[in-house]
């Protein structure tokens, strides 16, 4: 293939064409202190010898430690098995089924991950595959002011992850219209019903829950729905630890419309942050506001049982101007994964799982309550994560990562502004978490008094 590149006055006069003074003006959502740092300085290339050497030594600074880090990527054993059928060429050198119905097992494979997580959401139908819970959120969004075309006004919760919601506006912005409006949170953790009440109106299009929300707390998925309901708004759910799904009341029984999740949990490793999978469903007569692709099964001319691409409403299939989304293909391999860890965990497997990271996550807020004087920030009930108030905690925090222990995430760096947040920290607690480790936490934290 030629390389053909734009010469400076291929580039002006494309920028003329569009109206922009120069390609930076062509990326205002990026900020500029990484628009700045992305120039890429290599060094001169190395040998085969010299690169493993060099490789070597990186490796060998790395230290073994303890991790309690969630707040939206979460350490979940994952089976041999899930990378052994992902590996297969089939499925890992495919690419968009531009022709679908030759691609039968990508679509089975994409019809089965949407049963999934239907019957997880507990909605009729859902989509394959969306790039991560943060955009499945931000075109829930757009797709509530679809449904209600004279509505703009989203009420969002503050429990909502604030990188989800930062990516939504985001989207709002490039389309032009949506407002968002914060939901406070009440004392105990789950969004403030009264103060949503005095928010509601018939602009409202949505009501947006955390459930759980990003502190960890469940919470009144049902409340808010009811809420949503009596202006005539779509109520969404957001979730972050899919596997919670496996153990609470389903979006959809608690009236959720629209239910969106990261399903990063699901086969997928913690791997410098991603890739995720969006995970999203909804309710039947909203299906053609939906967006992404959706694969329906039917039987052919023969009687035989095939899959097709179906109410297709992706830029890829219609024209661009009538396109609910523009979603990445790729993530097809990463709902693979999802699908498969579910098809080997099985309803049985996968509420017992959830079950094994509730236990231990309450084990572990229990200890450091009774043996640390570290108590959950919030009353109300929680899953795999929680979030404590620790004294003095960026010191603390040093501390421990010099034991060896990473305690979780600091709120503050993901809510920084808010006075309550500063000694904030969100522990994640799953079935890879050793015991060992949560001593080595807790002696951490019980150190801080002696220090």
């Amino acid at each position: 293939m030629r390389f053909l590149p734009h010469t400076p006055s291929d580039v002006a006069r494309m920028l003329a064409v569009v109206g922009e003074a120069s390609v930076d003006d062509l990326f205002p959502t990026v900020p500029a202190s990484l628009r700045a740092s992305a120039a890429i300085n290599l060094e001169p290339g190395l040998g085969e010898r010299e690169v493993f050497d060099k490789l070597g030594a990186l490796a060998d600074a790395n230290r073994i430690t303890a991790s309690f880090q969630g707040a939206g990527c979460y350490r979940h054993f994952v089976p041999a098995a899930v990378s052994a059928v992902m590996g297969r060429s089939e499925f890992a050198t495919s690419y968009t089924p531009y022709q679908p119905e030759v691609s039968q097992g990508t679509l089975q494979a994409s019809f089965e991950f949407q049963t999934y997580v239907a019957r997880l959401a507990g909605l009729d139908v859902a989509n394959a595959s969306m790039y991560d819970g943060a955009s499945a959120f931000a075109e829930a969004l757009l797709m509530a002011m679809r449904v209600h075309k004279g509505r703009s006004r989203l009420l969002v919760s503050a429990g909502i992850h604030p990188e989800y919601v930062e990516v939504a506006r985001t989207y709002l912005a490039g389309h032009g219209r949506g407002e968002i409006v914060e939901v406070p949170l009440g004392g105990d953790g789950r969004s403030d019903l009264a103060a949503l009440e005095e928010l509601l109106g018939e602009d409202v299009a949505a009501v947006a829950t955390g459930y759980p929300n990003f502190f960890g707390v469940i919470d009144d998925l049902g409340g808010t729905s009811r809420l949503a309901r009596r202006v005539g708004a779509l109520s969404i759910s957001v979730t972050t630890e899919a596997l919670s799904l496996a153990l609470l009341r389903s979006p959809g029984s608690c009236g959720a419309d629209i239910a969106v999740a990261e399903g990063q949990s699901f086969g997928l490793p913690v791997s410098y942050g991603g890739p995720g999978v969006g995970l999203f469903a909804t309710r039947a007569q909203h299906v053609r506001q939906m967006p992404g692709r959706l694969v329906g099964q039917t039987v052919d001319e023969e009687g035989k049982r095939g899959y097709v691409l179906t109410l297709s409403t992706r830029e890829q299939h219609i024209r661009r101007e009538k396109a609910t989304s523009n979603i990445c293909t790729n993530q097809g391999l990463a709902a693979l994964c999802a699908t498969v860890f579910l098809s080997l965990a099985g309803r049985s497997g996968l509420r017992a799982l959830a079950a094994e990271n509730a236990r231990a996550a309450h084990r572990a807020a229990d200890r450091l309550a009774r043996e640390a004087g570290i108590r959950a920030s919030f009353a109300a009930p929680f899953f795999n994560e929680f979030s404590v108030d620790v004294p003095e905690l960026d010191s603390v925090f040093e501390r421990c990562v010099g034991a060896g222990v990473v305690p979780g995430v600091r709120v503050a760096s993901l809510v920084p502004g808010h006075p309550e947040h500063v000694n904030r920290l969100l522990v994640a607690v799953t079935e890879c978490t050793r015991d060992e480790e949560i001593d080595v936490l807790i002696d951490s934290l019980a150190a801080r008094k002696a220090a």
